[in-house]
């Protein structure tokens, strides 16, 4: 894996339609469609949404919705879910949805997939009901979903309409080693969220490999790491800029979530020293720094894991600065 280079892996971005403090998601929603529209024209693979519910940062719940809405306001780019949280979905529905997108869009749609809810405990209740319990059905829900896509459903009594025969390709979504086995039994890409649960990527990713089996789908691995990025002109002010994460992720241990906040000089006034390295543990796989840093380090990343892509999430509140950082992440693969 070490020979592998950056201009060897593609490049994608995921986004969570954030909502940033002063704003609203439909403010989002149109910035959202700018980073899409710039991301493409920057040579970005994929622009995917992740599902998300009851996060008031997090107007990404709608999922399939948003994913219509950038397609139709791009030309190129793949777009598609990092992703839709099938547990929390039928199988035929997801079907049905992407389908729809798929007809629309031919050759632009991805499906990723992943077991979560997406949510707390109590709201993953709200949506599920009596289904709470169908996490346990996601490998076989993951099988039905498939054999509505197929042609071979065609004599079947219940038929994805739009949906039937298209190719969607899906993916598996994971951040530990139970879906890393997944992927690898059903011969399905594989994308690790190393942006928020780095503990087990490594882990994870090795029995991927060494447990692959081709497939109708894939015929060698493929894994997708998800890390965060802010780039900018300097070092000093890629870590400013980044201070909007860290106080979201802050807000995360501590139960305190809110809007995504402005960059602030010195974040060390916010928390304390355990507060600090919770937060650095989760971010540990995130890429702050200028163009010469973040090269450094993404190469160095690259070369040790061998990833075929990676996918940027960009927490950053000022608009022309997640613009700025996501053209320089892309000049990094040229």
């Amino acid at each position: 894996m070490a020979d592998h280079l950056l201009k060897d892996v593609l490049y994608s971005v995921l986004d969570l339609a954030t909502v940033l403090e002063g704003f609203t998601a439909a403010d989002s929603f149109k910035a959202s469609l700018d980073l899409a529209k710039q991301s493409e024209t920057l040579g970005y693979t994929r622009y995917w949404f992740a599902e998300h519910h009851n996060m008031a940062s997090v107007a990404s719940s709608a999922t399939a919705v948003l994913i219509g809405y950038i397609a139709g306001g791009t030309s190129s780019i793949r777009v598609g879910s990092g992703g839709i949280m099938l547990p929390n979905h039928a199988p035929l529905i997801v079907a049905e949805q992407f389908g729809t997108l798929a007809s629309l869009y031919p050759n632009r749609i991805d499906l990723g997939l992943g077991r979560a809810p997406g949510t707390d405990q109590v709201t993953a209740m709200a949506i599920r009901g009596e289904n709470f319990n169908t996490v346990h059905s996601f490998p076989r829900d993951i099988e039905k979903l498939q054999q509505f896509f197929s042609a071979s459903n065609s004599r079947a009594s219940v038929r994805a309409f739009p949906g039937e025969g298209l190719d969607i390709p899906i993916w598996i979504l994971g951040s530990s080693i139970d879906s890393a086995r997944l992927a690898a039994e059903k011969g399905l890409p594989y994308a690790f969220a190393s942006h928020f649960a780095p503990t087990y990527f490594e882990q994870a990713i090795s029995i991927y490999r060494n447990n692959f089996k081709p497939s109708e789908f894939l015929q060698e691995p493929y894994v997708m790491a998800c890390v965060n990025v802010v780039a900018a002109d300097t070092d000093a002010e890629a870590e400013r800029l980044s201070s909007s994460i860290k106080r979201m992720f802050l807000g995360a241990i501590t139960g305190k979530r809110g809007l995504l906040k402005p960059a602030v000089d010195d974040i060390d006034v916010y928390w304390d020293q355990l507060e600090k390295e919770a937060v650095e543990q989760m971010l540990y796989y995130s890429f702050i720094g200028s163009v010469e840093t973040i090269k450094e380090n993404l190469a160095a990343f690259v070369a040790k894991h061998g990833v075929n892509e990676i996918m940027s999430t960009s927490h950053i509140y000022d608009h022309q600065a997640k613009l700025h950082s996501n053209k320089i992440f892309a000049g990094l693969f040229g």
